[in-house]
């Protein structure tokens, strides 16, 4: 990714200390986390200074190197980092293969930068593999942030936008904004406007008017962890996006690698669902335009109840095809890819 002519990745470690991107200070301000705790590093994840099923992976494998580099209990590490947040696979499956690393006598921190390479290259393979489907001049949607700031580079569900654009192809890009923690307005607006795409930001419940007017002509979405079966979990609203593209007949992918599938998790219905703070829905963040500070209002009445879950889980039969760094894969072919 390039930052106002500066190249990052989301998750990296430099001098003893795992450095993030602040992600809810984004778009508003630039800032790089610097920690040098795994305690620090599991309440990151917890409160998404960083976020995205892979960029969480990479966070959660640097955090036990952490532990391992300052001579803590790496059991007692697995535990607190496995506990940050629930639904996203790549988290398990980061602080695993650290686990993993260190059964056979290998070093963490090699290991985890080994993951983070991993994450990159198999995030441009996605977006090599889903820029196939990108015509000149198509039209589509997304949801959530599913580019670099979900992962350590490229991206998923933009990834293949970002490589169609280097392509030359003309693409223009629907954002949801993503409620309630707006990742979409915040974060994917974010990045295309530094990549350069044009694009608009629309309400969650504009996609489907879209669709219906014709002007929407495909759907790409991330994923935080995919059953064997090829049920999805993703961003609360990815359900309600994929039932209006089948109603209105757009192909409506998934864009993942094969960390993020859980070949322990049979179906949709097996995959924990973070239930998050009711603030999150009862207030909305954001800087104010007479301060310039960030600000967060109440826009639900007080002693009003506020339910909010995280993600929502979108069935197999409703995904026109998961793109992975293997190639494009349909839903019932995912779990067969694993034997």
């Amino acid at each position: 990714m390039t930052i106002e002519g500066k190249s990052y990745r989301t998750v990296w470690f430099e001098d003893n200390r795992l450095c993030l991107i602040n992600q809810p200070l984004l778009p508003h301000r630039f800032e790089i986390v610097r920690i040098g705790d795994y305690r620090e590093a599991a309440l990151a994840i917890r409160n998404m200074v960083v976020r995205g099923a892979p960029a969480i992976g990479a966070t959660a494998a640097y955090a036990m190197a952490l532990a391992v580099l300052r001579g803590e209990d790496p059991e007692e590490a697995y535990r607190v980092i496995g506990g940050a947040r629930p639904t996203a696979q790549d988290l398990f499956y980061g602080i695993g293969r650290i686990r993993e690393a260190l059964a056979g006598g290998r070093d963490a921190l090699e290991e985890a930068d080994r993951i983070a390479d991993e994450y990159v290259a198999s995030s441009e393979r996605i977006g090599e593999y889903g820029s196939s489907l990108i015509r000149d001049g198509m039209r589509i949607n997304t949801h959530c942030n599913a580019g670099w700031l979900a992962t350590v580079d490229w991206g998923t569900a933009l990834a293949p936008v970002y490589k169609a654009v280097r392509q030359n192809r003309k693409v223009f890009v629907y954002a949801d904004e993503t409620r309630p923690r707006c990742q979409g307005s915040r974060l994917t607006a974010y990045e295309l406007l530094q990549e350069n795409v044009p694009h608009a930001v629309i309400a969650d419940n504009a996609a489907g008017f879209y669709m219906s007017r014709g002007m929407i002509d495909m759907v790409i979405v991330g994923s935080d962890r995919i059953a064997a079966n090829g049920d999805i979990a993703n961003k609360i609203g990815t359900y309600t996006s994929a039932l209006a593209a089948r109603a209105n007949g757009i192909p409506f992918y998934v864009a993942a690698p094969f960390a993020t599938v859980d070949r322990d998790c049979p179906t949709g219905g097996d995959i924990p669902i973070e239930e998050r703070s009711g603030e999150e829905v009862s207030h909305m963040f954001g800087i104010s335009e007479k301060t310039g500070e960030a600000d967060r209002v109440r826009v639900a009445p007080e002693g009003s109840e506020c339910l909010n879950p995280a993600f929502d889980v979108t069935p197999a039969d409703l995904i026109t095809g998961i793109i992975t760094e293997r190639g494009i894969f349909s839903p019932g072919e995912i779990g067969r890819q694993l034997t």
